[in-house]
């Protein structure tokens, strides 16, 4: 595909680095010359120096061309009219990311439509869902549904109390008959591994199991995890993403926000009505102490600054918080908060690339998760007649060995796939790969 990025932050790079890594076409446009030397000078793609809501830019992109354009500027109101133009211009599929929520209301829907918009990304409330989604699995670093939570994709931090420790993959999952799951990947020492049967668990391992919901509580008691109740949370920086998380949680949980700027917590404390809102400074020990911190359950740092919300993630820790979960934006940072004891990390390039991505997939993909603390993806993918993956069983499959099958979805019964598994059309599959599978992958299932 010949794909236009407008805007070359971080999650514009950080998506043009994973659509050139899969072989597509790349332009990216940024008025910023530094952001645009950075780029050239560690890829090998186009680079246009320009406003992406200049005509004569887009045209110099040959916007008329693009299978996908993207708009990912730091203003909405940039990308809205970059998408626009960009249709009028002749791009086959535009995308714009957005943070008003009025967007997302259904009467306002069409009328994005009818200008020319395919779609739209939210990173704040992809994060705050997520978020949410963190807080319903306590004793998980992560957790991810597929196909309407049939099955799910968990990442499980392994610590010395952790049975699995020191077992085979075969080992494993003799010790777990009947129940069925599968370990898709495997992320040591700031490396992705796809195991196989003779591969080892280890302490410290991040793990990436896929099961069904039969299996989920046997899984959490062999990795050493123990689901615990959540309460009292406590939320730091009353950001865009802060605020939608205590929205979602309030009359769920006792949720208390500290936001340091005055005229923001007014503001807050006039949007969250079951949210005690705090004029506070978070970083502040003494002030963590006097709000309670020591009675908190989870703790959630949203402050926007990476550095921040590790420090308090870290202090919270230390104070007996059973959860902590931070945003981090650095990704270069998120080795280091899985080892400073941080459960859990959202990252918004990570939470829209993964939206964006499916648009770029030649096969049905229904789902794309791209996944902190590993290089890999998780794919669900929708099996079709002329599929090639329905020509044989999944070991007589010329399947890429940088990826691994983790479920299938059949007539709303999940399985666990085994080399004698033959795939049917409709199915649902999980898919666990590497960048360099991806090819091959759209090959198999479109």
């Amino acid at each position: 595909m010949k794909i236009i990025i407008a805007g070359a932050g971080e999650v514009g790079t950080h998506l043009a680095k994973m659509l050139y890594t899969v072989k597509h076409d790349i332009i990216v446009i940024d008025k910023d010359e530094n952001k645009l030397e950075a780029i050239d000078s560690h890829f090998d793609f186009l680079t246009v120096r320009g406003s992406g809501t200049s005509i004569n830019t887009l045209k110099e992109s040959d916007v008329s061309r693009a299978d996908l354009l993207i708009a990912i500027t730091e203003t909405e109101e940039a990308n809205m009219t970059i998408a626009i133009l960009g249709k009028k211009l002749g791009a086959k599929k535009v995308i714009a990311s957005v943070n008003n929520h009025e967007y997302l209301e259904e009467e306002n829907q069409r009328f994005i439509h009818e200008m020319g918009i395919d779609s739209l990304v939210y990173p704040e409330i992809l994060a705050s869902k997520e978020v949410v989604s963190m807080l319903q699995q306590s004793g998980t670093s992560k957790k991810f549904d597929f196909s309407s939570g049939h099955l799910s994709l968990y990442i499980l931090k392994l610590n010395v109390q952790a049975p699995i420790i020191g077992k085979t993959l075969e080992q494993a999952a003799i010790d777990n008959e009947p129940y069925e799951y599968r370990t898709v990947a495997i992320s040591r020492n700031a490396k992705t591994i796809i195991p196989h049967g003779a591969d080892q668990f280890q302490m410290d391992d991040l793990v990436y199991i896929v099961t069904s919901k039969e299996g989920i509580d046997h899984l959490m008691t062999y990795a050493g995890k123990v689901h615990f109740p959540i309460k009292n949370v406590m939320i730091m920086g009353g950001s865009r993403i802060g605020r939608k998380t205590a929205k979602a949680l309030e009359g769920k949980f006792n949720v208390k926000l500290l936001e340091i700027d005055k005229d923001r917590s007014f503001e807050l404390a006039d949007l969250l009505d079951k949210t005690l809102v705090v004029n506070a400074d978070g970083t502040d020990i003494d002030v963590l102490i006097e709000e309670g911190i020591k009675n908190m359950d989870a703790f959630i740092a949203v402050t926007g600054n990476s550095e921040t919300n590790i420090l308090t993630s870290t202090i919270a820790k230390k104070f007996g918080v059973k959860k902590t979960i931070a945003e981090i934006e650095n990704l270069e940072y998120i080795q280091i908060a899985d080892s400073m004891g941080i459960d859990s990390v959202i990252n918004k390039k990570l939470i829209a690339a993964s939206h964006i991505f499916s648009h770029t997939m030649s096969a049905d993909v229904s789902t794309v998760q791209c996944l902190s603390s590993t290089e890999a993806e998780s794919l669900e993918f929708i099996v079709h007649e002329n599929s090639a993956i329905l020509k044989n069983q999944l070991k007589n499959l010329k399947f890429p060995k940088d990826a691994l099958v983790g479920g299938v979805l059949r007539d709303n019964i999940s399985f666990i796939a085994k080399g004698d598994t033959e795939f049917k059309p409709n199915d649902k599959v999980i898919v666990f790969a590497l960048p360099t599978a991806i090819k091959k992958l759209n090959q198999l299932f479109k």
